[in-house]
């Protein structure tokens, strides 16, 4: 329900509107001097101009002058799930370079008795944006928000000072969400390479220095092992801990299934759950097979490797059930190696990187090749230090995952903020009014004097009573 304050009025964006109008569909071409604005480039906050498209010479007299963008004017996205309803308020800059929009993008021109500002504002809005779907015709995929649905959106108009009262208030507070938000959003960057500074530091041997150094009773020296191709770097660790390949230490067992006519969806007594990569991250699609032709077997505690990506080589577990061919098992086969530092081995970004620098180097390559990894060293300390490692690496991981809550906590929260603070300020809250202040409804006044009169004179064909053809 919308909210009146005194001296405002409901109008709509087409009263308020000097034009309403969807772009063309034009003739592309790979570049001319006529950029075209396409839903893809229209956010709330830019114009990303990276996407921009191009109209053919040979069609640039065809748009008229209106039909260039102005500052001021709200391109709104006119087609689609998911983009459709999305605007942007276009500033001078944007218009240094003559631009137009295509037939998804409908430019809203708001009348000089309007802030733009406000009108966006209103538009960004919770009490536009969640009723959207409900706005547009069409189908899933296909759905329209018509001229006409845009100009009979109903939105209350405050008197004119009020209005820019209103937009530099939004602005100011706005921007400071904006600013907010870019900050949080850093977090989750900070705290993956938090992660794997832990893990290079845990396979290093310097997690653990002070730990050996109380127990040897002398300072650690390090030895390295270079490794050249297919990504260079370097693996560090103590001169006390035992060197191995990788392959000397793990087996690495493939996945397997049987012929897909044999899944289903249906759980029950003589079936089990047949695991593939997307089931580490969603329940969605869950898939059984026959218990007799299930040959490779997994546990939650063991530890499992994404062959195929993007992205390759994904670190997994916590499912138990088959596994399908998308998938191998790493498994200690030395007892002096611990499961769970295996486990973060394995995640260490270096050997990511040299598992995917081998996939792009190699033509045709049909996932994670076993015979990759078997040569990579690795470096083992004794059963008590790889506990000891292990240890500390989950303490750490722990801290990073409490501060990741408190990020998603705090960017929920922050999420809240825009909406909140556009509905209060069209609620007349957000700024003081001023008794002073012309009614909106002599701005309205105006507005309808200053629109020209639409002629009721028939054309020839009509006086006539002929049909169009």
């Amino acid at each position: 329900m919308i909210t009146l304050k005194p001296g405002w009025v409901l109008s709509s964006i087409g009263e308020l509107s000097s034009y309403v109008q969807r772009g063309k569909s034009p003739k592309y071409t790979n570049y001319s001097e006529l950029p075209v604005i396409n839903q893809r480039c229209i956010r709330w906050n830019k114009l990303e101009t990276q996407h921009l498209k191009f109209i053919h010479p040979d069609q640039i007299a065809t748009w008229d002058a209106a039909r260039y963008i102005r500052a001021g004017d709200i391109l709104w996205n006119s087609t689609g799930t998911g983009t459709v309803g999305r605007a942007y308020l276009v500033s001078e800059a944007d218009c240094a370079t003559p631009k137009v929009v295509d037939s998804h993008v409908t430019i809203v021109r708001s009348c000089n008795q309007v802030d733009p500002r406000y009108l966006f504002n209103w538009i960004k809005g919770p009490l536009v944006q969640q009723k959207i779907e409900e706005m547009c015709d069409g189908t899933t995929n296909q759905i329209e928000l018509s001229g006409r649905a845009i100009s009979e959106t109903e939105i209350p108009i405050a008197p004119f000072n009020e209005q820019n009262r209103i937009a530099d208030k939004l602005d100011a507070v706005l921007t400071k969400v904006d600013a907010c938000r870019d900050r949080l959003d850093r977090i989750p960057f900070i705290l993956k390479r938090f992660r794997q500074s832990v893990l290079a530091s845990a396979i290093s041997g310097k997690l653990s220095e002070e730990w050996r150094l109380n127990r040897e009773d002398k300072q650690s020296d390090y030895y390295s092992v270079e490794i050249k191709e297919p990504y260079s770097h370097l693996v560090l660790a103590p001169s006390s801990w035992k060197r191995y390949a990788l392959g000397d230490v793990v087996d690495f067992i493939g996945g397997s299934q049987p012929p897909k006519s044999t899944f289903s969806d249906k759980d029950g007594l003589d079936v089990i759950r047949l695991i593939q990569i997307r089931d580490y991250k969603s329940d969605k699609h869950l898939t059984y097979i026959p218990k007799n032709l299930a040959k490779r077997f997994c546990s939650k505690t063991d530890v499992m490797i994404g062959r195929y990506g993007p992205p390759i080589f994904q670190i997994l577990r916590g499912l138990e059930g088959a596994y399908n061919v998308a998938l191998m098992k790493a498994e200690p086969k030395n007892p002096e190696l611990d499961l769970e530092y295996l486990y973060y081995f394995l995640k260490v970004d270096v050997l990511l990187k040299y598992v995917e620098g081998a996939s792009d180097r190699t033509a045709g390559q049909d996932g994670v090749r076993k015979e990759l990894l078997f040569p990579y060293p690795i470096f083992l300390p004794s059963m008590e230090e790889q506990h000891e490692i292990v240890r500390r690496v989950e303490t750490l991981f722990a801290c990073a995952d409490r501060l990741e809550a408190r990020y998603t906590t705090a960017r929920a929260q922050v999420e809240k903020l825009t909406p909140a603070l556009l509905a209060k300020a069209f609620r007349g809250e957000l700024v003081p009014q001023d008794p002073n202040d012309e009614p909106a409804s002599e701005l309205l006044a105006r507005i309808a004097a200053a629109k020209p009169v639409p002629s009721t004179k028939k054309s020839p064909k009509q006086a006539s009573g002929l049909k169009n053809p």
